[in-house]
């Protein structure tokens, strides 16, 4: 019996994703504007298909002991995590995600209510958490949770139309000032924000400056000035990050963040538990985002970029993932072993993927599951990477 299978990705056709890069990354034709996600796990919603034909969910169900003993033990007969590849052009809407607890009672709240899992107003899909990682795969910006509280009030006093808001600061915590900020109502949105989008207009803003990425994201999101987004307040309490290609950073439960620009590796629990908390169509939920968010104030920790001639794993706090990144060249086997489930997927190169009894050859884009207790090896057939899913 094969210990290795061919695997096919879903693609995400959100209408903030790029045109070009997912394409290149998997050689196939573009036949839709926007492709911005590639999944690649067993998410129910959209799982990725095993030998061509076979959604991954139903061969889990029907050989759940490829998972693997330990993950079956602690997940049950899921697998936990899912692998993305994302190519974001326009900026996400500002979101978090729930831990366990809070998402297994949110989802049994909203089924005892009747609401679809369709519904676009179900906050959660699922009743599992959503801690992810990400590692960029060029430059990359995002917000990542609450700025140190001086930090904040230094950017607010920065800004005349935002003193008022500095000053409360000083004599509030970050929780209840967020709180404050999110409900506000149009006439103080705009009081707060119309003097810096006109004032800067005509500006040439660096990509560091909260006040570039509020005037692109209302030019990008197409916000009339009448129908301000209390998000973009955001972008002077949160952190703007700039991670290089390879850099990466880790994202916990409750930690407010929202991806900007650039593409990324990302994985995650999966789940699709998504609280979101501005500069969004979809649904909106702030009495929920309030109960959910963590207003900690952080400093961001980011993660080193791999070793260029090792095999890696990416240092992570998760217990449901860990993401290794693994290098090959001609003439180099790299011995591995999976104790779990994994997915590994080539996303520079080309490598022949074996066990004793299968071989296979896989091109840039192209992506494998293998079963629990699998010795396979690695043997570079052009020099590049695979980066693999598995668990800690």
């Amino acid at each position: 019996m094969s210990k290795i299978y061919p695997l096919q990705g879903t693609l995400q056709h959100y209408v903030w994703g790029g045109a070009d890069y997912i394409p290149h990354l998997l050689h196939i034709e573009k036949n839709q504007p926007y492709y911005a996600e590639l999944w690649l796990g067993a998410h129910q919603s959209s799982p990725s298909i095993l030998n061509n034909h076979q959604p991954l969910t139903e061969f889990l169900t029907q050989n759940p002991t490829v998972l693997g003993e330990k993950s079956r033990q602690v997940f049950g007969d899921t697998l936990p995590y899912l692998l993305k590849i994302l190519d974001v052009k326009q900026p996400l809407s500002i979101q978090l995600h729930p831990t366990k607890q809070q998402a297994e009672i949110g989802f049994d709240q909203e089924n005892s209510k009747g609401i679809p899992l369709t519904a676009p107003t179900r906050t959660y899909k699922d009743n599992n958490h959503k801690p992810e990682m990400m590692i960029a795969l060029s430059d990359f910006w995002l917000l990542h949770g609450f700025q140190l509280k001086h930090k904040i009030i230094d950017t607010l006093n920065g800004r005349p139309s935002l003193k008022k808001l500095a000053t409360q600061l000083e004599n509030q915590n970050l929780s209840d000032f967020y709180a404050h900020v999110m409900q506000a109502n149009q006439a103080q949105l705009a009081e707060y924000l119309l003097p810096i989008i006109h004032g800067n207009k005509a500006q040439h803003l660096s990509l560091d400056n909260p006040d570039y990425w509020v005037c692109y994201t209302m030019e990008a999101m197409n916000i009339s000035e009448d129908k301000l987004d209390a998000g973009l307040i955001c972008f002077y309490l949160f952190n703007i990050v700039h991670l290089k290609p390879g850099e990466g950073i880790f994202q916990d439960a409750g930690i407010p963040h929202a991806y900007l620009r650039g593409q990324n590796i990302e994985l995650m629990a999966c789940s699709d538990n998504v609280i979101r908390g501005g500069l969004t169509p979809k649904h909106v939920d702030i009495p929920e985002l309030l109960k959910v968010i963590n207003c900690t104030e952080i400093e961001p920790s980011i993660i080193a970029p791999a070793p260029k001639d090792q095999a890696y794993t990416y240092p992570t706090p998760a217990k449901d993932f860990a993401l290794k990144n693994l290098p090959f060249a001609p003439a180099h086997i790299h011995q591995s072993a999976a104790k779990n489930a994994e997915i590994l997927l080539i996303m520079e190169g080309e490598a022949k993927i074996s066990t004793n009894h299968t071989a296979l050859l896989l091109k840039q884009g192209e992506s494998i599951f293998i079963e629990a207790e699998t010795q396979y090896h690695i043997e570079g057939m052009q020099t590049g990477y695979a980066v693999v899913a598995t668990l800690p």
